[in-house]
């Protein structure tokens, strides 16, 4: 039997087909069974539990979800919202707005609402990168379908990829990848770039409406690998025979991605309410060489205390891959080296410089070891004020490792099938005493406040105008959801509009002409901060009340709302001491269902 030709170019036989479909069985259960696992603590009840560290984002990606359907249905512009942050608005083009996904599960979001399409998309992702990496490796790479199960199963459950999965709708979404590298690899076959071109530009268009970011990284990973394996002298002449079918098939890949992202790009760069860069600090969010030899937390070394908090917040473990795996894919590489010929060597050489580029990368513009600052500048720092690379995170570069490692390790477990007993035996050991510490286990979870009946029952209508401005206390922000959540769920339930001031949302005010989380803050929502998180009433002058209530007719609020339990995101809020705050400068409230209600006349 003929096998297909692989990716980069270095074909495999092919496995027996019953014994093919049997594997393909067999990985798809395992897929979709981490990804129940990882994600079981939100199953018990997917509208009454959060994940603990990442309610903030979790809210965020539902509201992303019941809007974007809601401007679907009702033909509004799906990237450009002014239903929060009156009156100014949200370029959701410079935020994550993962509008294919917002309009794909629209049916589903108003069928069971947006915190169990969250979580439905979030389970999928999770199996479909297994799946999808599963199938380039088996189909194209590799020839065993135990080499591409253990492949796709450690890219899919990395360490990166479960953290991640702490909120992340677009960093989990981690089955574009192994998609996009096929297309880009396809468009090198005689005769076919238009077509690949085609393809790969749709491609391109679906990553960037859901994870933009991504895309980039992919783009620069590719483009690296590309590089170095085109001038390996093993590759040169292949290289170069492919390359005007390659060139034009980008071309087309251009003109197809263009088309259909125009008006993303251009609110994206040149739109109302855009921003440069973003209000995250790069050395912050930068990885700690140290880290990649650590274990992360939710994993099987992280439930026996081995994990550590060198990540800047337990969503950003990008690397943490242990010392034994590191060791292990040193092995790996060094046995492969030797067996290899030289075509294949071109491959591990441009696999291998990839991996250390975006390592160092990773490490951000000063160099961090244990969580201590070293100053040493580092090649990221001569990068950061370049276009489109000052709005990513230089943490999340490290991501590109965790495929070339699972790649290194595919490679090897397909290496050793013709090899004694005993090599096999010693190598599975190995991979044992580095894979089983990173078993994954389940996401942190918690219950979150439930949504008050005052929304769920309509009452609010009663109060708000059809499109009029409702603010909860404290104002909605990252570490104070509910006005988004609310919101939500008003949109997925047909209840029609209301604008909230604020809102979590990336917008311009940042230093430097950068992008913050929010607006610009205002005297009445700092006065109501303050007081949630302190549980102390702020000194309320005259001159204080005339700022505020200028403040909600510069908004024009129609109602104030404090529930009786505040979520918190990052920390416990004092309801009692928000009720004294807003009585001091509003009045005494009126208790209406189960909020407490100031009404706020117009002019």
């Amino acid at each position: 039997m003929q096998s297909s030709p692989s990716v980069v170019g270095d074909p495999s036989p092919p496995a027996r087909a019953p014994r093919r479909h049997r594997a393909d069985l067999v990985v798809g259960l395992l897929a979709v069974a981490l990804a129940l696992w990882v994600t079981s603590g939100l199953w018990r009840d997917p509208n009454s539990r959060a994940v603990s560290v990442n309610a903030s984002d979790q809210a965020l990606f539902e509201w992303l979800l019941a809007f974007g359907g809601h401007a679907l249905t009702h033909g509004q512009d799906p990237l450009f919202t002014h239903l929060i942050n009156v009156p100014d608005g949200v370029n959701l083009a410079v935020n994550t707005s993962i509008t294919v996904y917002a309009a794909v599960f629209a049916p589903l979001t108003y069928l069971v609402g947006p915190p169990a399409t969250f979580l439905v998309i979030l389970t999928l992702n999770l199996a479909a990168t297994a799946l999808a990496w599963y199938w380039l490796l088996s189909r194209h790479l590799v020839g065993s379908r135990l080499a591409a199960g253990v492949g796709a199963l450690f890219i899919a459950y990395s360490p990166g990829m479960v953290s991640h999965a702490n909120a992340h709708l677009n960093w989990t979404a981690g089955w574009l990848v192994p998609l996009l590298v096929w297309g880009v690899f396809a468009l090198r076959r005689p005769g076919r770039w238009l077509r690949g071109g085609v393809v790969l530009g749709l491609l391109v268009a679906v990553a960037f409406s859901i994870a933009a970011e991504g895309l980039f990284f992919t783009a620069l990973a590719l483009a690296l690998f590309l590089a170095v394996w085109s001038l390996h002298p093993a590759r040169r002449a292949q290289a170069r025979a492919a390359l005007p079918d390659l060139l034009r098939g980008l071309g087309v890949t251009a003109l197809v991605a263009g088309v259909l992202l125009a008006y993303p790009l251009w609110l994206h760069f040149a739109g109302p309410q855009r921003f440069h860069g973003t209000g995250f600090d790069p050395v912050i969010h930068s990885e700690d060489l140290a880290a990649f030899g650590a274990f992360p937390r939710r994993s099987l070394a992280g439930a026996l205390g081995w994990g550590t908090g060198l990540a800047p917040n337990p969503t950003e473990e990008n690397s943490f891959f242990g010392v034994p795996l590191l060791l292990l894919a040193v092995g790996c590489f060094v046995w492969l080296w030797r067996r290899a010929a030289p075509a294949r060597r071109a491959t591990l050489a441009a696999l291998g410089v990839t991996a250390l580029v975006f390592a160092a990368l990773s490490l951000g513009p000063r160099a961090k070891w244990d969580g201590h600052r070293t100053g040493q500048l580092l090649p990221f720092g001569l990068l950061d004020n370049l276009p489109v690379v000052n709005a990513a995170l230089p943490s999340r570069l490290a991501l590109v490792v965790a495929p070339v490692i699972g790649l290194l390790l595919a490679y090897t477990v397909d290496s050793l099938r013709t090899d004694p007993p005993r090599v096999r035996a010693a190598w599975t050991a190995a991979f044992a005493a580095a894979l089983l510490p990173l078993l994954p286990t389940p996401l942190l979870t918690s219950a979150r406040e439930p949504i008050p009946a005052f929304i769920t029952a309509g009452t609010w209508q009663r109060y708000v105008p059809p499109g009029g401005v409702l603010t909860p206390l404290p104002l909605t922000l990252d570490v104070t959801p509910d006005g988004q959540r609310w919101q939500a769920y008003a949109l997925s339930h047909g209840q029609g509009e209301f604008r909230i001031p604020a809102g979590f949302f990336l917008g311009p005010g940042g230093p430097a002409g950068r992008g913050k989380i929010g607006p610009v803050p205002r005297t009445f929502d700092t006065l109501m901060d303050q007081a949630g998180r302190t549980g102390l009433v702020p000194i309320i002058t005259e001159g204080s009340i005339r700022l505020c209530r200028a403040d909600l007719r510069y908004w024009g609020v129609a109602a104030v709302v404090l529930a009786d339990r505040v979520h918190g995101a990052k920390y416990d809020l004092d309801e009692d001491a928000l009720r004294r705050t807003a009585t001091a400068i509003l009045g005494p409230p009126k208790r209406v269902d189960d909020v407490w209600l100031w009404t706020v006349p117009g002019d």
